[in-house]
């Protein structure tokens, strides 16, 4: 689910991908079309079809977006004659595997407006007893439809906080009906957008919620057997958001 950002052009993804012995994506996912989510489509797709086994399918939201980097994207598509899937809310991805699902919560089903960040692709992935929930760059509009539409789906054991843990997401209805064990921020340290907000850490800590930020605790990896839950993070530093936040503020 997303590559990163374009000027890393996918090589992290990949190398730390090649580290585990991973051959084959069988389902590659694109939130939306931001450089900053896409950036490094093109070289996975190139890559794992080249070097590797393949890709099985990819899938979209669907809203184009007008940047050279998701040119490249889908000219990376079509040049590997790769299947390109539109989904949906209500969508599963045809996971081969009778213990695992995901599914489709965003975007909204029928005709969609252009706003790349509320019609970002948001999956509940489900192994054993232990849901994951990532969102993409969904927003409030796409979290109160969420939550209107899909409650009971929401719950999840970890979250991968939306839009990098911008106070536009994340919010108090979103995250109820959530009700994370553990939340993940994927952003720098000195984002260049105040990334995590602080409002998001705040609520994060009102709930008790064991949080992980990348901008300090560098790699996360998370696994699960699906009843148990691991987190390895690359660099030891407290999980309460309200250190976070003091981390945040020096």
């Amino acid at each position: 689910v997303d590559t990163g950002d374009w000027r890393e052009d996918g090589r992290t993804v990949i190398k730390y991908l090649d580290s585990r012995g991973i051959e084959r994506i069988d389902h590659l996912v694109a939130t939306h079309g931001h450089a900053d989510h896409i950036g490094g489509h093109a070289a996975v797709i190139e890559h794992f079809e080249t070097e590797g086994d393949g890709i099985g399918a990819a899938y979209d939201s669907g809203v184009p977006h007008t940047s050279r980097t998701y040119e490249n994207y889908l000219d990376a598509v079509e040049a590997h004659d790769l299947d390109l899937f539109v989904v949906e809310e209500g969508d599963r991805l045809p996971i081969d595997d009778a213990t695992v699902s995901a599914r489709v919560l965003n975007p909204p089903a029928g005709e969609r407006d252009d706003d790349l960040h509320n019609n970002s692709v948001s999956l509940v992935v489900e192994f054993g007893e232990v849901r994951y929930l990532t969102t993409g760059d969904a927003e409030v509009e796409a979290e109160a439809r969420m939550v209107e539409a899909w409650r009971t789906e929401l719950d999840a054991d970890v979250y991968q906080a939306g839009h990098h843990g911008s106070s536009t997401s994340s919010t108090p209805a979103f995250l109820d009906a959530a009700s994370p064990e553990i939340a993940i921020i994927s952003s720098d340290f000195e984002s260049q957008y105040g990334h995590p907000h602080d409002e998001v850490l705040a609520a994060f800590a009102e709930r008790d919620i064991e949080t992980y930020w990348t901008g300090v605790h560098g790699d996360v990896v998370v696994t699960t057997d699906g009843s148990e839950i691991d987190v390895e993070t690359k660099t030891s530093f407290s999980r309460d958001p309200e250190a976070l936040l003091d981390a945040k503020h020096g």
